[in-house]
């Protein structure tokens, strides 16, 4: 009986770096919602990978903030904190040649962990002159002692492979926590219904509308040959709400028939998406609301 390797890996970094991108890109699977916008990763996205005798456990973090005093934010620094110190392994994300305030603040969180810390450059496929790569990784090296710092591409793939076989290397000796036959529940499923539709509306409009949308599936009706799932829209303002449904409902109809197909391909079934827009003001700052919704819980991918 060949010995068994588990591990818990949790993927920090400020927004938008590239996070969810990573655990995707290392999962070969959509779980974790990507947008060129902020914020985009709202609760801790549990994926796991199992290798032969290699069982790696992914936690994708909500970005850290610099000294945020909104409601939101506050709880999505908490719940990435509180994950560090469960992790057997993190992985702190950077993006190609930039260093500032909110890495500088992860760093100095990471220093009072006994955890092993891999840096991890992503989108180096962004960086035209790759002379400027040296003096940066000089300087990175020089802020904190890493196990190894490593250079990917998450949307190229530049880099992966490499980086999925250092942390098999490292994750510890531990009997697998799940098995290979794990199936996809129906609370797993509103969970990635509503990041979906929200990605697409966050995708649609993310210049326009800010990130003061919430995404709810009020009900899933699976029959044989269609799955019909209904879903709430959670804006702040009246104003918000016009700008989701658009001139005529285009908008809402766009976001909804992109939803769609992302849906039907992750099910294979046939889907009827039915969306309403509500609003309720100042949502995002009324914490027991937000914690109703789940912000900032686990998510486990099956």
């Amino acid at each position: 009986m060949p010995k068994e390797y588990c591990g818990y890996i949790s993927i920090i970094g400020k927004p938008n770096v590239g996070k969810s991108t990573i655990l995707n890109a290392i999962l070969e699977k959509k779980v974790s919602i990507t947008s060129r916008k902020s914020q985009t990763t709202r609760n801790n996205i549990l994926g796991v990978k199992t290798h032969k005798n290699k069982q790696m456990i992914f936690i994708d973090t909500p970005g850290m903030h610099i000294k945020s005093e909104k409601t939101m934010n506050k709880i999505l620094n908490r719940s990435a904190q509180s994950i560090i110190e469960d992790s057997d392994l993190v992985l702190f994300v950077i993006q190609r040649l930039s260093f500032d305030k909110n890495d500088e603040l992860i760093i100095n969180k990471l220093k009072d962990t006994n955890q092993k810390v891999f840096c991890v450059i992503n989108k180096i496929d962004q960086v035209e002159n790759k002379n400027k790569l040296l003096p940066f990784l000089e300087m990175i090296a020089s802020i904190h002692t890493f196990q190894e710092i490593m250079l990917v591409s998450a949307k190229t793939k530049d880099g992966i492979d490499q980086l999925i076989s250092i942390i098999k290397e490292n994750i510890p000796q531990n009997p697998h926590i799940y098995s290979d036959d794990l199936i996809f529940h129906k609370n797993d499923q509103k969970f990635v219904f509503s990041e979906l539709i929200r990605e697409k509306i966050i995708r649609k409009l993310g210049d326009e509308l800010p990130h003061d949308t919430f995404v709810e599936i009020e009900k899933i009706d699976d029959k044989n040959d269609l799955s019909e799932i209904y879903a709430t829209i959670y804006v702040n303002r009246n104003s918000q709400k016009q700008i989701v449904i658009g001139s005529g409902g285009e908008v809402l109809k766009q976001i909804g028939k992109q939803a769609r197909s992302d849906i039907e391909k992750l099910i294979n079934k046939k889907v009827f998406l039915k969306t309403w827009v509500k609003v309720k003001k100042n949502w995002n700052t009324d914490s027991g609301f937000i914690h109703s919704l789940g912000v900032g819980g686990n998510y486990e991918s099956k």
